[in-house]
């Protein structure tokens, strides 16, 4: 039943992207699939606690905290991609297949595909723990700890972006480097956030079983992969440096990913 519903789950998520592919091309831009990745994560929590014929505690609770904060960073974004525009990460990954003419593969094998199966592994831990949470399982100590961990996690998104949204809003900030709140102690307190809230996720759904931290562990590791070294704040910061001229100090000083104090100044 597992492997059936995991399978079906996949299914929609591959709908899912051909349909946001056929927007994107239409509209040259692919820039919405960031919001794509949190809605994609709450579809999968939800559709696999519909699956189940009587949810136990576990699996609502499983259910509540993918969809949560699915939902918030899906509209986050999209409403940031309302506002901004075609992100820069976007036009510099896809620059050289617009140019020959072949935007719309790219798009679709770099971009959709390419999400869909990572959004699959890294949410792997809510879905399979869902499913295996029938309603003889109860919400465990194991369960509270990913739970305060989800809180944490969900708190330093909200507030970072909060944050940052008011420092962009402040025509004065044109051109500086968000050094302040959270900001101060992490350079990415979102990217930290998304960490600690699926890694608590894992936690809660290893409650189910042993072999559901065994089977999903692959999800909150590449997701902290990605994050640290791959496609999430080295890529966001590669541009920094020309568009703000005091990065290079900040990054001087300021955590990369766990919060810590700032270093003091060597000067």
């Amino acid at each position: 039943m597992i492997v059936e519903a995991l399978l079906a789950n996949a299914a929609i998520l591959l709908g899912m992207a051909i349909i946001l592919w056929v927007v994107a091309v239409q509209i040259d831009d692919v820039s919405f699939v960031d919001a794509y990745w949190g809605g994609g994560m709450a579809l999968m929590a939800f559709v696999s606690w519909l699956r189940l014929y009587e949810p136990g505690p576990l699996a609502t609770l499983l259910m509540a905290m993918a969809v949560i904060w699915g939902l918030r960073l899906c509209l986050h974004l999209m409403l940031r991609w309302r506002r901004e525009g075609e992100d820069k990460r976007y036009a510099r990954i896809l620059a050289k297949d617009r140019a020959k003419g072949r935007f719309a593969l790219a798009a679709l094998t770099k971009v959709f595909l390419g999400q869909s199966v990572l959004l699959f592994i890294v949410s792997s831990p809510a879905q399979y723990g869902i499913l295996e949470a029938n309603w003889m399982v109860p919400i465990s100590g194991l369960a509270l700890i990913g739970l305060a961990l989800w809180t944490v996690g969900i708190l330093f998104e909200w507030v970072g972006d909060w944050q940052l949204a008011r420092f962009k809003a402040n025509p004065a900030n044109a051109g500086k480097v968000m050094d302040r709140g959270l900001w101060r102690y992490t350079r990415h307190p979102n990217y930290f956030g998304d960490a600690c809230v699926w890694w608590g996720i894992w936690i809660a759904a290893a409650s189910a079983g042993w072999w559901v931290a065994a089977a999903t562990v692959i999800g909150p590791l590449f997701l902290t992969f990605t994050l640290t070294r791959w496609s999430g704040g080295p890529l966001l910061e590669r541009g920094m440096k020309s568009s703000r001229p005091g990065y290079d100090d900040y990054k001087a000083r300021t955590s990369a990913f766990f919060p810590l104090p700032p270093k003091k100044s060597s000067g």
